[in-house]
């Protein structure tokens, strides 16, 4: 088995940290010992039902410590993981499933009263392609030959129309030792994630399990991870970030994972003092109101030691707070989910920069920016970043002509977002472009009014558009969250601290305040919804 494969680091953390803790959630833990046990078994179990290298199979369920042991098992037999969020709807899930072409699906029963399963053949009556053939576990779904249900509530499925495997029955039999699928490649298929869709239908991002291992050790190295840290993933093991710079570097390092279903801040004040949780990554917005929950006393007695951020403006106020009440390394990164990790920032770079950049790039990879009329922008002009190297995606599943429409022959792959590139390689992220808006012929990029916005006291987050304008085409509109209950800044108090720090084209026209953002599936900003608002 190649070294640069995720069974081979799991073989790798059993041997090292064995009798340590590998994974706790709630009441229940295991070693890393018992971890890859679990995972041989669940990896036998699949066999068992069917299960051949190379097959997709799905995970659709919230961070648990049974998702941690079925994406393990799915690697050890060398099949492909293809992960949906909890947040997709019936029609979102048949869509996946059916263009992947999944044969088996592990998930649950009533996360957050939710009835996953039924929502897969509600309505299917209208749906013309839907017609239910003989053998079909759901109908319109014939590659889906089984669906099996990780432990817990069983309240939705009182007189569901899908036949469904109990995990206890699925593991019935199933064996711990070394599953006969042969030795899994490093050139093999490691998973498909699908984009957020942002842009359209959502594309299957194709990696295979070298570039998985080799991105999760560039993180590893740059956050500087260890085996003594406990991870709190909150992000979602649907997403690249959850998945692989969290429950892949855990395995890749022996780190404890804690994984966490709903983010709460409460709990996971307790968990940092209780537990002694070590790195907490998240969006602004969540490291804010863990300090703002702390009520200004900090993480005394807390081992917070790692924060790394990004996918929104990052005020250089809140890298500057979380370094004052303890957290050594505060970092932000860029990645995408056709390349995990881009770029990052170094633990000894100043707040400023932590704030305004995505840092350097790492894992191979080469970035670039390209001007409008498509040659190559100036050192500190925006223009569209490019990336390439080892580590990007293998290409869309079954789709040649996207893939060509993003990656050129020489390998340099079209991101879509805007940015620059200082003397010392630092990249900084602007925007996507088909988020840009001309104000009386002059081009704004939101994402430069937003770090501007974020730089105000009592601004949780924010989110810029443009919409029409008789007189200059577009002008700016800022929706702005602010803490709960709280009546400042107002609308005046945003404009002022605008206009005194862009230039009067850029400054939003319109001030609204909203208790939260539009957000799709994968956590992202709505902008169609805010401008339809």
């Amino acid at each position: 088995m190649s070294r640069r494969t995720v069974p081979a680091l799991l073989r790798d953390a059993e041997r090292r940290f064995g009798s340590g803790v590998a994974v706790v959630d709630g009441g229940a833990e295991l070693t890393w010992r018992e971890l890859a046990s679990a995972a041989r078994r669940v990896g036998s179990g699949l066999r068992a039902r069917g299960v051949a290298r190379g097959d997709r199979v799905a995970v659709w369920a919230p961070n648990s410590l049974h998702w941690v042991v079925a994406a393990l098992g799915v690697h050890e037999i060398g099949a492909v993981l293809v992960p949906l969020n909890t947040r997709y709807t019936g029609p979102e899930a048949r869509d996946i499933l059916r263009r992947a072409r999944v044969r088996l699906l592990l998930t649950v029963d009533g996360f957050l009263g939710l009835d996953f399963v039924g929502s897969l053949v509600a309505g299917l009556a209208h749906d013309d392609d839907a017609d239910p053939a003989v053998g079909d576990v759901v109908a319109g779904l014939p590659d889906l030959r089984d669906v099996v249900l990780f432990p817990g509530d069983r309240g939705a499925a009182e007189g569901r129309e899908v036949a469904t495997l109990d995990w206890d029955r699925f593991l019935d039999g199933a064996s711990d030792a070394s599953p006969d699928a042969g030795p899994v490649d490093e050139h093999d298929l490691a998973d498909v994630v699908f984009t957020s869709g942002t842009t359209g239908r959502s594309k299957g991002v194709m990696t295979r399990q070298r570039q998985t291992v080799e991105c999760v050790q560039a993180w590893v190295e740059c956050a500087g991870l260890r085996d003594d840290d406990r991870y709190l993933i909150a992000s979602p093991f649907s997403h690249t970030f959850g998945y692989k710079a969290g429950l892949v570097a855990c395995v890749a390092t022996g780190a404890t994972m804690y994984p966490v279903a709903t983010f709460d801040v409460d709990h996971v004040l307790r968990l940092l003092h209780a537990e002694g949780i070590t790195v907490v990554p998240g969006p602004p917005t969540i490291l804010q109101s863990l300090l703002d929950a702390s009520s200004g006393s900090g993480f005394g007695g807390s081992r917070w030691r790692i924060a790394v951020t990004g996918s929104a403006a990052v005020p250089v106020r809140l890298v500057e707070r979380l370094r004052e009440a303890g957290v050594e390394n505060v970092l932000t990164a860029y990645g995408l989910s056709e390349a995990v990790v881009v770029t990052m920032c170094r633990p000894d770079d100043p707040a400023e920069v932590v704030a305004t950049t995505a840092g350097r790039p790492v894992a191979g990879f080469e970035v670039r920016v390209r001007a409008g009329d498509g040659g190559l922008q100036a050192t500190g002009l925006p223009g569209e970043i490019e990336l390439r190297g080892p580590n990007l995606m293998v290409g869309y599943l079954d789709d040649p002509a996207a893939t060509g429409e993003v990656v050129d022959c020489d390998g340099w792959f079209r991101t879509g977002d805007v940015g620059t590139i200082d003397d010392d390689g630092y990249v900084s992220i602007t925007d996507r472009i088909k988020n840009m808006y001309t104000v009386g012929g002059f081009n704004v990029y939101p994402a430069e009014v937003e770090n501007a916005l974020a730089r105000l006291e009592g601004i949780r987050e924010s989110a810029v558009v443009g919409v029409p304008d008789e007189r200059l085409g577009s002008v700016g509109r800022a929706y702005v969250v602010r803490p709960p209950g709280a009546d400042r800044p107002d609308a005046d108090d945003v404009l002022g601290h605008c206009r005194a720090r862009l230039a009067n084209f850029k400054v939003p026209r319109e001030i609204r305040f909203l208790d939260r953002l539009p957000r799709n599936a994968a956590g992202k900003v709505v902008v169609d919804d805010l401008r339809r608002l």
